[in-house]
């Protein structure tokens, strides 16, 4: 029934992936990557720079260059910086993209929200900049002269999340006469400058129109126009919705291939992770500081395997009572530019793996529990790396393996692991990393 008599397509191929044999699904996920992965050029994270005062951005700039981190996506809220018609507010936004170019960082910058005089918004309504503007046309001169202003952006990126934050509803239509227009007027003012298409939320699912805002996007012909094509893949766990069924990795497999199986050449995650908050509860559930490492740590692993081009963690930083309290508690470093658990994980983990690794084949094991996870690379000296996790508690033996070291970037530990016969090691829920030498 799904062949041949689904008119959408991308829709159908959704959904037959998520109506697959749940048993087929539960097997173990080992996983090899078809490329190599460096994590400079395809690990980046999520700044808000011009909401704070320099002394902060610096040191949250400080904590993403001991990273060794490169790229940045940049929030741009139109309402913010054109409160009236043709009086800018940009002083802020230039400093801080001034300290951006000092840093030498890759810059993707977004521009989101009508301004007031801007808005389609009835008179009185709340939320006017959630409504799409009257005149396409300003909101793309708009991005156009920012671009102009700010050549230090690789990459413009017009609206974000237009499938949920669209009012009174979305349109996939009118969006994509947005992006047509800005994308236009943005090459116009500066050829050859890239543009994205706005982070779609979830996998670019609307609210109440059936079928995928991507979807719509690439029927139009996105494949043809050079266009990255991005979204959010947000999930309540680091393997999806449902775990036991591998959501995440089937739905973003079959998203991804859909979009470079029709002309897309790159497709980005321009924003993914998990808040710390304390509650009340929106959203998601409350996992803490651990919790949001965590489960960091194990989405990244599984996104480094996956045809993404790019990613962008959200957040570097933690935000202030402007936002909601969910969304305070995203960063990696706290208000005032302290490392928060989720950065020293990470820090562990980019210190294990080195800057860059290469796809490998995993390692011989006796027996592999059915919840396994194992993503298997090497490093350019020579090390094998095998990142496994597994909700059991199960064990691995190597047979082959007689000499390694067990890393645990979640609490900065290292053992020593050595048997003649092989070694063994026990799984945890959270993400391990074993290095040996061939």
């Amino acid at each position: 029934m799904l062949n041949g008599t689904c008119k959408k397509w991308l829709y159908c191929a959704l959904l037959a992936a998520s109506l697959a044999p749940s048993a087929a699904l539960k097997a173990e996920t080992i996983l090899k990557a078809s490329r190599p992965v460096e994590w400079q050029d395809f690990l980046g994270v999520n700044v808000q720079f011009p909401y704070f005062t320099p002394d902060i951005y610096q040191q949250q700039m400080n904590r993403l260059d001991a990273l060794g981190l490169n790229w940045v996506r940049l929030t741009l809220h139109w309402p913010l910086i054109e409160p009236r018609k043709d009086q800018l507010e940009l002083s802020t936004v230039d400093a801080a993209m001034s300290a951006m170019h000092e840093r030498g960082y890759n810059v993707l910058a977004y521009l989101v929200g009508s301004a007031p005089f801007a808005s389609s918004a009835p008179a009185n309504a709340e939320g006017r900049d959630q409504f799409p503007p009257t005149d396409f046309g300003l909101f793309a001169t708009r991005m156009a002269s920012l671009a102009q202003r700010y050549p230090q952006v690789n990459t413009w990126q017009v609206w974000n999340e237009p499938n949920i934050v669209w009012r009174p509803k979305e349109d996939p239509v009118a969006y994509a006469r947005l992006l047509a227009v800005s994308t236009e007027a943005i090459r116009k003012a500066v050829p050859g400058k890239p543009v994205a298409t706005a982070g779609m939320a979830y996998y670019s699912q609307m609210h109440s129109t059936p079928g995928y805002m991507l979807q719509t996007l690439v029927e139009g012909g996105l494949g043809q126009q050079t266009v990255v094509a991005a979204y959010h893949p947000y999930s309540e766990y680091p393997e999806g919705d449902s775990p036991a069924d591998r959501d995440f990795l089937v739905r973003g497999n079959a998203m991804n291939q859909l979009l470079h199986s029709n002309g897309v050449q790159q497709v980005w995650a321009t924003e993914w992770g998990w808040s710390s908050y304390a509650g009340p509860v929106e959203m998601q559930a409350i996992i803490g500081l651990r919790g949001q490492a965590d489960y960091t740590l194990r989405r990244l692993a599984l996104m480094s395997t996956m045809d993404y081009q790019r990613i962008f963690l959200f957040n570097l930083s933690d935000l202030d009572e402007r936002a909601t309290a969910r969304d305070q508690g995203y960063g990696l470093v706290d208000l005032q530019g302290n490392p928060k658990p989720v950065y020293l994980a990470l820090q562990n983990f980019l210190k294990i793996t080195g800057p860059r690794l290469l796809p490998a084949d995993p390692p011989a094991v006796s027996s592999v529990p059915r919840d396994l996870y194992a993503v298997s690379w090497s490093r350019p000296d020579g090390s094998q790396l095998l990142m496994t996790w597994s909700a059991s508690a199960a064990s691995l033996s190597f047979p082959r393996i007689f000499d390694a070291v067990l890393h645990d970037p979640l609490d900065g530990t290292r053992t020593s692991l050595a048997n003649r016969q092989g070694i063994t090691l026990t799984l945890k829920p959270s993400l391990q990393i074993l290095e040996w030498k061939p």
